[in-house]
């Protein structure tokens, strides 16, 4: 039942071709892709471009970064601004689909932004890498972290599979399994998520299954997983699929542990599994506000933006992507794009709420910062479990 995948070179390969064809026709339409915007401009607005899921199965994410971007760019605005130009967020949905992500990052090129602050599903986010180099955009991603991003001139927020890798072995291997299984959805990043579980595996034998994610019966997958007597299950890929996933091996009586990537750190996860799955899931994640110091202040705020919702996974890091661009832009002096991306390069021990940030020479975040965390709170919210220090 599950799909052939292709190899990471042939993937990435063909994301290349997809998003080099759709900038190549997009800039007979649009005058080019450097002459779409006005980033520039040395007065009014600086625009900060953002693509995320506002659509589809991972809708919720794209409402969460954006109010998280909202309130950075509030805050800045309020204190001048970027020397005394005011911020404006510009937005387009990705859906977490690689082709409707060119075209998205796209209308962000045509709009002028200077600066990208988006980013959530990697195998959307890869195929926009070539259109806002071409466009002279820096990007800091605040979700994203497939390791095939790395070294590709982008900046990420968040630590990458090979760092979130290190802490799901680091949790199975205190559990003591020996018998594991890893299920991926073939989409880019569960995929590289699970090849970083298993490369660095050891002491336990690992057996992979993957599925279809638009699929509702995993009968069969769970069939296969069964057959593999696992101690452990390890699901890589994201909140839809994994809860009826939890729900369809807990129906067929596995009652194991269960060990989730932050793609399915969500409430929704418990809501689709159901209470009594979700007993004995954990999952691997960066702090959430709720797990921060004084974390209590920056929820308030956050609701204010959010009309009384509360922040999500990925709100906080987005807030502070922006936050980072900002001050970029600042020790930069402006929005030139070479410039901005030599003071990203240089910044050291930046202070945010989630830890100092350094970045390494490939635009990764030096540490990681990841935890575990278990789906505890109210209504099914992910709370901290162990820091893994």
């Amino acid at each position: 039942m599950s799909a052939p995948h292709a190899p990471r070179a042939r993937r990435v390969a063909a994301l290349g071709a997809l998003a080099l064809t759709t900038a190549l026709a997009l800039t007979g339409c649009s005058g080019g892709l450097a002459g779409g915007g006005d980033a520039g401009s040395a007065d009014g607005p600086i625009k900060l471009g953002m693509l995320a899921p506002f659509s589809g199965s991972e809708a919720a994410f794209g409402d969460y970064m954006k109010n998280g971007a909202q309130l950075a760019i509030d805050e800045l605005n309020a204190e001048d601004g970027v020397d005394g130009r005011q911020l404006e967020l510009v937005t387009e949905d990705d859906a977490c689909d690689a082709t409707t992500a060119v075209a998205a990052a796209q209308k962000l090129v045509t709009a002028g932004v200077s600066g990208s602050v988006g980013g959530y599903c990697s195998g959307a986010t890869l195929p926009t890498l070539p259109i806002f180099a071409d466009a002279g955009i820096a990007m800091v991603i605040p979700a994203a972290n497939s390791n095939e991003l790395v070294g590709q001139g982008a900046f990420l927020v968040n630590g990458t599979g090979t760092q979130q890798a290190e802490a799901a072995v680091a949790w199975i291997t205190q559990a003591g399994a020996k018998n594991v299984v890893i299920v991926d959805d073939n989409q880019a990043y569960p995929k590289d998520l699970a090849d970083s579980i298993e490369k660095q595996g050891e002491g336990f034998t690992v057996k992979r299954e993957h599925v279809n994610p638009k699929e509702k019966d995993f009968s069969a997958n769970v069939n296969s997983i069964l057959s593999a007597n696992p101690d452990y299950v390890v699901w890589t890929g994201y909140y839809q699929a994994g809860g009826l996933l939890i729900n369809q091996l807990r129906g067929a009586g596995y009652d194991g542990p269960i060990l989730v990537g932050d793609g399915s750190v969500d409430a929704q996860l418990s809501a689709i599994a159901g209470a009594d799955a979700i007993a004995n899931v954990y999952g691997t994640f960066t702090r959430t506000p709720d797990m921060l110091e004084n974390g209590e202040q920056w929820i308030a705020d956050y609701k204010e933006v959010s009309g009384g919702k509360d922040p999500g996974p990925y709100s906080i890091q987005t807030y502070e992507a922006v936050k980072v661009m900002a001050q970029a832009m600042t020790d930069a002096g402006g929005t030139d794009s070479a410039k901005v991306v030599e003071a990203l390069q240089g910044l050291t021990d930046f202070p945010l709420l989630t830890g100092n940030l350094t970045f390494a020479d490939d635009g990764s975040r030096q540490g990681g910062g990841f935890v575990i965390v278990e789906p505890t709170g109210t209504d099914g919210a992910f709370v901290l479990k162990d820091d893994l220090k």
